[in-house]
């Protein structure tokens, strides 16, 4: 039986007991090969080395215990679905940093997503060294900014997600329910990830679930600070 919920798929990644954990970031990128994208991560210092995602976890943890946690995770994973590349920086954020957003998207498209258990979630879709359109899943979906902030919508909106401004509803405070804002900010909290994801999907046809990391991947060095 198919679920009706859209979001299903990408539950699991809100979970911050996940293969993932709870600080993360996944980057799609559309016309490089995983091996280009490893060396893009490396600045053109590694093409990566053939690893799972056990090795790149390890790998990973390692970096962040010798560097005090301070510079992530230090490592990608990436792998080929489809057309897009997919890269995996645990513990990591650099992806989604606007100027390493940019510069990784030099003469390709890139979806990138990080999810951060102690600071913010971030999104940022990049074409050729432009921020297309970015914003922050959690909190503020309709406060996008970039060339084209607006560039998204239809799949977002095809997701329910909030888009418009939110300043009329939240103007009418003789009808202002705190109750049910409660309730609104518990279920935009549990899918404010998955939503990303979902968007995420849309524009790539790539679905992230677990399974994609049973797969073989080239992993390497992240050379951003």
């Amino acid at each position: 039986m198919t679920s009706s919920d859209p979001l299903a798929p990408f539950r699991w990644l809100h979970d911050g007991d996940s293969l993932l954990d709870d600080i993360f970031t996944v980057a799609f990128f559309r016309g490089l090969d995983p091996s280009e994208v490893v060396r893009r991560f490396s600045r053109g210092e590694d093409h990566g080395q053939e690893s799972d995602f056990v090795g790149l976890m390890d790998q990973a943890t390692e970096f962040s215990i010798k560097t005090g946690g301070g510079y992530g995770g230090g490592t990608v994973g990436v792998l080929q679905v489809g057309e897009w590349s997919v890269a995996i920086e645990p513990i990591g954020w650099m992806a989604t940093l606007h100027d390493v957003l940019a510069e990784l998207s030099r003469d390709c498209e890139v979806l990138a997503i990080t999810r951060h258990g102690y600071a913010e979630d971030s999104l940022g879709y990049a074409i050729d060294g432009t921020i297309v359109t970015a914003y922050h899943p959690l909190h503020c979906p309709h406060l996008r900014y970039g060339s084209e902030p607006d560039r998204l919508n239809g799949f977002m909106r095809e997701l329910g997600m909030a888009v418009d401004s939110l300043d009329d509803e939240n103007d009418r405070d003789d009808e202002y329910d705190w109750e049910d804002e409660d309730e609104r900010y518990e279920s935009d909290y549990v899918s404010a990830l998955p939503n990303a994801f979902a968007l995420a999907a849309k524009l790539t046809q790539v679905r992230f679930i677990p399974e994609i990391l049973d797969r073989a991947m080239l992993v390497g060095p992240v050379a951003y600070r």
